[in-house]
Parts: C-alpha cells; sequence; structure tokens
C-alpha cells in the first residue's frame, strides 16, 4: 500500500511516503518553513519514488491538536492532493502519532498547548502497535491536568515547558518520560495505513482539523481573570 502523509502541527514539520514497509521522509525544522517546502518536499519524496499522486492508495494528515495555522496548512494539502489523485484522505490524531513513536504499551501524551495549556490523551495495548484512545484528546492548565490511574510512560512537549508542575504531581505514575517525542509524518502514515486497510478514509472535502481548542489568544479580560497583564 502507498501513503503520503504530512505532519505540520508543531514546529517540526514533515512529510513522509510509505510504500508497503519502506519509509521516505523530509523534515521542515521551523513553521515559518512549513508552508514554503511542503509540496516541493512531497514532489520530492514522489520522484523518488518513481510514483506519481494517483498512483496513492490514500493521503493521510496529523490533524491535530496543534498549532492552527499548521493543522490547516496540512488538511488543504491533503484535501488538495487527494481530489488531484481521486483518492481518500485519512485524518490522523497528532498525539496518536507521539504514542505509537512511544513504543510502550500504556502512553500518556501531553503537548504544549501554549496560552498556560497543554493538549493531552492516553493510550493503552498489548503493544505499541495495538495502542487504543483511553483518554480521548482535550486541553486544559497544567495543574488540572489529571492521569488516570496506574504507571504511564509520558511523552510529549508538555513534559519539558511544565517539568516542574507535571513531573511533581506525577511522579509515582511516571514509568519514564520521553519529552523530545514530536508527532511525525512517518507514523501518520503507518496510522493512515491502517485507517485505509479498514476502509475509513474519508472524502477530501469532508477532511477537517482536530482542534480541541476553538480559541488562539485570550481577551485582556481572561488574561486578567488567570493572573496575567493586561
Amino acid at each position: 500500500m502507498k501513503i503520503l502523509a504530512i505532519e505540520a502541527s508543531s514546529e517540526q514539520g514533515s512529510v513522509a511516503l510509505r510504500v508497503d514497509d519502506a519509509i521516505l521522509s523530509r523534515r521542515i525544522d521551523g513553521a515559518a518553513n512549513h508552508s514554503r517546502t511542503v509540496l516541493s518536499d512531497v514532489s520530492d519524496l514522489l520522484a523518488e519514488a518513481g510514483l506519481s499522486v494517483t498512483a496513492l492508495d490514500a493521503v493521510a494528515f496529523g490533524a491535530g491538536p496543534g498549532a492552527f495555522t499548521g493543522l490547516r496548512l496540512a488538511c488543504g494539502v491533503a484535501q488538495g492532493l487527494a481530489l488531484g489523485g481521486d483518492i481518500g484522505v485519512a485524518v490522523i490524531g497528532s498525539l496518536d502519532a507521539i504514542a505509537l513513536q512511544a513504543k510502550a504499551q500504556r502512553v500518556f501524551v501531553a503537548t504544549d498547548a501554549r496560552m498556560g495549556e497543554v493538549y493531552y490523551a492516553a493510550f493503552e495495548g498489548a503493544d505499541a502497535n495495538s495502542l487504543q484512545v483511553v483518554a480521548e484528546a482535550r486541553c486544559t492548565a497544567p495543574e488540572s491536568l489529571e492521569l488516570p490511574p496506574g504507571q504511564w510512560l509520558a511523552t510529549g512537549s508538555g513534559f519539558r515547558v511544565w517539568a516542574d508542575v507535571l513531573h511533581t504531581r506525577f511522579q509515582h505514575q511516571l514509568s519514564g518520560c520521553r519529552d523530545d517525542l514530536v508527532a511525525r509524518a512517518d507514523e501518520v502514515a503507518m496510522l493512515g495505513e491502517r485507517i485505509a486497510r479498514a476502509g475509513q478514509l474519508v472524502a477530501p472535502e469532508r477532511a477537517a482539523p482536530l482542534y480541541v481548542r476553538d480559541k488562539v489568544a485570550f481577551t485582556t479580560a481572561e488574561r486578567l481573570a488567570r493572573g496575567g497583564k493586561a
């Protein structure tokens, strides 16, 4: 199966092409570079594999949660490519992609959401390849975050940005920490293949980002209420 994937939910974007079990990928550092290079990187990957868009089985994208601009970019590019190739789209949670990358049976993902909040979700399975969501993606203040009972591998930038808060609160529930992990197109492509094989692709016009939070900035009143400055 041939899956093209785009992930731009954080500063470290990427594109990947999965052909059967082989992966070709390109990293895009810096959010400002995502829109400038994503299409050329996609073209390079397809050329390297000797494929056209019409030869693909699906286009997958990291739907978030994450940076709104990056999510819209990834979704728009995926929609355009899928329309051109007359193929479906696999909508993949970016936190799911981080969990798969962690290669553990119980993974708690928390990424920095800015504005004093984190995005989070929990995943559990018999092995890394059978992870299922046990706590859906949400957004909250680090002080309000709650881990499900038991031991968890902590992953994601939230555990780096909010290390003092989260490690202090959950030190007895964390079996380890991988705060360096970010969503990658490699895992988005792998998850996209599963979606394609399960017959769960969506039409390009139905693909949409997973924002979780519906605002990008607090009002002055909200900042003051949270102890900030006007």
